[in-house]
Parts: C-alpha cells; structure tokens; sequence
C-alpha cells in the first residue's frame, strides 16, 4: 500500500484497467471502439492516461471538452452517460417531466477521426429521453445557443440541452443544460447531475439504437420556434421608419458559424436592409478554416476579411458573431481610415444607453423607475451603474457568466421587475429578456438600429460612446490573460497574494497604487463589509480576488472555468465632465503594469502572456 500522499502505480493502473475494460463493454462506435483496442493492445498506458485519467466534470457551464475516445473527452458514450444522469436528475426535480418534457439543438461541429459531431450527440441524447417516455423537442438543423433557452420559456418545457463548444477550438464540443426557469443551471444542480452521471455509466438498453426517436410520437420538431422568436424581436425594434430609410450598410460575419441565417432574418424582422455576409464565412464549417481562433472576443485578426468586404462596399458597421451565436463583436470605420473594434465594455455602454433611452421614450413617466433594472458581472464596466445612479433606476452587479444574470434576471421578473439590459464584457449581451442568457442575433440587429439612429442624427458610435462617457463619466478599462496549464502552480499564484504582507495578510499596496479594499470570492473575504464577509456567492472551486484602489480603480484577478487562463480586469472610473481620458488610459497602463509585475509575477511562475 502507498504511503499517503505518494502515487500508487498500482492502484492507478489497475483504475486504468477497470475503466478501459468498461469502455470495450460499452461503446458501439467503432472509430472510438477501436482507438481504444489498438491502444490497450500497443501497451501505451501514457495516451491512456490522457483518455481515462479522470472523467470530465460536470460544472454550471455543463461539459467542454476535445472530441475523442475516452471518459475525459466528448464521444458518444460520455454524451450517453452525462444525458442518462441527466435525464435521472430532472425526473427525480420534476414528477410532470413526462408531460412538459425538454428542448434539444446542436450547433455545426463535427470530429470526423473519432465521429464524433454536434448532430449526432444530439439525436443520441434525445434517444435517451425519449427511451424513458419524455417528450423531446429536437431541433432538426442547427440553431443559436439562445434559441435553446427561448424554447424552455415558450413552451413551459422542464430543460434544454444545447450540443455547442462556442468559440473553442475546432476539436472541442460542449454540453450546455438551461433549466427550467430559462436559464443556465447554478449550483447545487450541477452537483445533483454529476452524482446522477457517475450513478448511471452503463448504457442503458436502447441507448445506441437512435432510430427508435424517428417516427416516435414523443419526437417534436419546433418549427414554430423560429417565427415565434422573430415575432417577439420585433417588439424590441423602436425605429422602423429609420431602418427603412436608413443608408447605413453593414458587414456580417458568422465565423463558419450558425449565425447567418438567422441574423438575416432579424434585419428583415426590423425592416433593415440586409447585411453583406463574408462569402468565405458565411456557411457552416467544423474546420474553422480562415481563423486561428473562432472568437470575434480575439478582435482585428478574426475580423481580416469582413474588414475587407466593408471597405469594397464601402460599409462602416461590421457585426461578427461567435460560431454559435450567442457572443457578438462590433467595429466600426474611423474617419482617419481605422477600424475600431469596441471591447465588450463599450458596446455594453452603447446598448445600455439606447436601451434605456429607447424605454424612457415609451414610458416618461419617472415614476416607472422604481421597476427597472439593468445587470452586469462584477469583472464588466461599472458604466451601468453610472447611467443608473443619474437616472435613477436600479443596477445590480452577479459572479462572472450569464448563469448568474439570467437567475437573477429571472427572479426580478417574478416579482414583477422589468430587466432592461444585462451584459458581460466577453462580448455577451442579454437585449430582450425573452431570452435570459447571451444572444448574439438579436444584439446585432438592436446594434444594427442603434447605428442607423445614430447616423440619421450625422453620429458614429464612436461619438456617441464619447458623449456617453462625458455625460455619466468616462470608464476605461482593460482586460488580458495568462496562460497556464497547471493547476497547482495557480493555486500557489493566488495563496501568496492571500498570504503577501505575512499569513493571512493581503497586500496593502501594487507598486506605488494603494489598495482601499479586498474582496475575495474563493474563501468569502471582503473587507470594505462590516462583518468582513462577501454579499456575492462564493466558490471554493474557483479562484477570484478584487481588488479596490484609492485613484478609483478596481482590478480583478480570477481562472477561467473553460480554458487553461489566469484573467485580469481592470477599469478606472471618472466622474463627469471633465476628465482626460488620455490620462486616465496611462494610469491605469500604470497600474495594468503594476499588478503584472508585483501580483502575476509571470516569471517567477512560468506564465505565458496571450499572445497578441
């Protein structure tokens, strides 16, 4: 037996053993059947590590993960057993789950070496449900991630499964679960679905057999879906008479992504003239073949080629969407030749702004107010709560990820609050609220009427941004990453700034920057709080520390939940009027440099900066 602490080789490969054995019991796809055979049958017990070292953890965000063979990879076993816990889960939450039953779609990805593909764990994860008598409503192409959670609210459905890796690199595919409130799961349900997992790995009889859903009488195709959602989309456009006119033209790209179709039709839905798609871009491809990373968030190097196509057609708005639709990035044309792509900060600005603008319109009464709210998380801009403060509405502030703003939004709309608008700086934006997470279709339509409004009135978004900041003060921010790939050496990152003055001692200063306060959400510390607890949930799970300075900065350091990265984000607010934003942006290059240097230390932990 080993000593605690020490590996024990023999345990871990007889584990290795049992879940390998398992595996040839249980798989029915060859391409991954076999991988693993010729695997176990070579001896190459280092690759097999890699495939069956550890299951794939099942969190709030659902599953991501490359596509392959394996317990640690999405296949169709492990999309058998997540659904089956799953499908367990919701039966054991829901007694009338056979009656209202769930929502599935899938978004364009496909892993051809290990036949592996979006569609397919789709229908594999229908025929799950609808094998024990749930009613399945299986989108029959591929969609938006938001429509997912549009459907759940439609039709009063019990869940919703969308089968999309996002922006991720191209091997990669995701399990996304919404409950039934509309909204991504939080805690404790993702724990309850993860013990449900681990309680049913064995494919159950009909598991394999997906032609059992065709023709099943529990099988619905939501064809209305779509008509429906344009339908409510247009009680958000506010300027028709201006869209029909309007001479602004606009590029679109969809990143080999979902996202074309559905984008024309919201133009069509708000009477603007249709986008000029990118044609090298425009239809969906697994390959991803003319970006290095499908993530508009990444900036110009996705945008090249609608950059591009703008200039030849002589537009000045482009609108490019992640490749499952629920993220979108905005650039616009510069009169000095430029393109300026907005961060998620300063479109969130612009779309809260015309939002509230466009609501103040309808209903002038002030009275009104007291029911309006807008949200965003706590790493995004704290420009909402600026326009807030001035114009008297309410403002509330989540954890990082729509998970949390779509719960919340949730809760505020059963007690009968209006939300607005709600947005996270990773370029997500929630417009209408028929939809409680990220929606990248209708925000570039809603953008779209914001550009034309604007240019009716002879205005960029540019400028308008700018007078947004003179009015409610102007919010620089700036935000990056490092990368590192071992687990341990974050968590020693972060215990030295928990322990940096001396044990249990925060820092007082970064360089030459005072710190006024610390709010840390792995261990629930906040010291600007009277009982030096934190309001917000904490996670043991996750690291996130804030930092407060006296110049009026905030800089937050957190791990992401889905790629190997340590986040910053850092933003200095000014009161309105007269600030120098040119000053503004060097201070807080200053302090940006100052928590690189005194608080990542990126040498001393081998951290790898992103690379530009």
């Amino acid at each position: 037996m080993a000593a605690a602490g020490t590996p024990d080789p023999g345990g871990m490969d007889a584990r290795l053993d049992q879940e390998t054995a398992r595996w040839l019991r249980w798989d029915q796809n060859p391409l991954t059947l076999e991988t693993v055979k010729q695997l176990t049958a070579a001896g190459r017990k280092e690759e097999l590590q890699k495939c069956f070292g550890a299951r794939m953890e099942f969190g709030t965000a659902g599953l991501r993960a490359p596509m392959g063979a394996g317990i640690s990879c999405m296949n169709d076993l492990t999309i058998i057993q997540t659904t089956q816990g799953f499908c367990r889960y919701l039966e054991e939450q829901f007694s009338d789950l056979k009656e209202r039953g769930i929502v599935i779609s899938f978004d364009a990805r496909a892993h051809p070496p290990s036949g592996g593909s979006s569609r397919r764990f789709a229908r594999l994860a229908a025929t799950t449900f609808i094998s024990k008598g749930v009613p399945v409503h299986l989108f029959s192409d591929i969609t938006p991630t938001p429509f997912v959670p549009y459907t759940v609210l439609h039709l009063k459905l019990r869940a919703g499964i969308m089968i999309t890796a996002s922006h991720n690199p191209k091997e990669d595919s995701g399990y996304k679960v919404y409950w039934d409130n509309g909204a991504q799961i939080i805690s404790p349900h993702d724990k309850g679905i993860s013990q449900a997992i681990e309680q049913n790995l064995e494919p159950w009889p009909q598991a394999w057999d997906d032609s059992l859903i065709d023709g099943s009488p529990l099988l619905h195709s939501p064809t209305s879906i779509s008509n429906d959602y344009f339908e409510d989309l247009k009680k958000y456009c506010f300027h028709r008479s201006v869209n029909r006119e309007t001479r602004e033209k606009f590029v679109h790209t969809s990143v080999h992504g979902v996202g074309h179709e559905f984008v024309q039709a919201a133009f069509k839905a708000f009477d603007l003239a249709p986008p000029e798609a990118v044609p090298q871009q425009k239809d969906p491809d697994p390959e991803f073949p003319t970006v290095k990373y499908p993530n508009p968030e990444e900036g110009k190097g996705v945008l090249t080629l609608s950059f591009a196509l703008a200039d030849k057609i002589k537009a000045k708005i482009v609108l490019a969407n992640d490749p499952d639709a629920d993220r979108l990035a905005v650039a616009e044309k510069q009169d000095s030749g430029e393109w300026r792509v907005f961060s998620g900060n300063e479109l969130g600005a612009l779309l809260g702004w015309w939002l509230f603008t466009s609501w103040k319109e309808k209903n002038p009464d002030r009275n009104a107010l007291k029911d309006i709210y807008m949200l965003s998380s706590t790493v995004s801009s704290k420009i909402l709560r600026a326009i807030a403060l001035k114009e008297g509405f309410h403002f509330e502030e989540t954890l990082t990820g729509f998970k949390w703003m779509g719960n919340r939004a949730r809760q505020l709309i059963d007690q009968g609050k209006t939300v607005l608008f709600a947005f996270e700086e990773a370029i997500g934006y929630m417009c209408c609220p028929f939809v409680l997470d990220k929606d990248g279709v209708s925000a570039a339509v809603i953008s779209a009427e914001l550009a034309s409004f604007l240019a009716a009135k002879n205005l960029s978004l540019s400028q308008q941004l700018k007078a947004i900041y003179m009015e409610y003060g102007y919010h620089i921010t700036k935000a990056s990453y490092f990368i590192c790939h071992d687990q341990g050496i974050i968590r020693k990152l972060f215990e030295n700034l928990r322990n940096y003055d001396g044990k249990s001692n925060y820092p007082k200063t970064c360089g030459k920057f005072e710190i006024s306060a610390i709010r840390d959400l792995t261990t629930g510390y906040d010291n600007s709080q009277r009982d030096k607890k934190a309001v917000l949930p904490t996670s043991k799970s996750s690291q996130m520390i804030t930092f407060t300075f006296a110049n009026g900065g905030v800089a937050t350091m957190r791990t992401s939940g889905t790629e190997p990265k340590i986040k910053y984000y850092a933003e200095l607010c000014a009161p309105p009027g007269n600030s120098d934003p040119e000053q503004l942006k060097k201070e807080l290059d200053e302090l940006v440099n100052a928590i690189e240097e005194h608080f990542f230390q990126p040498q001393k932990y081998n951290l790898q900066p992103k690379s530009e």
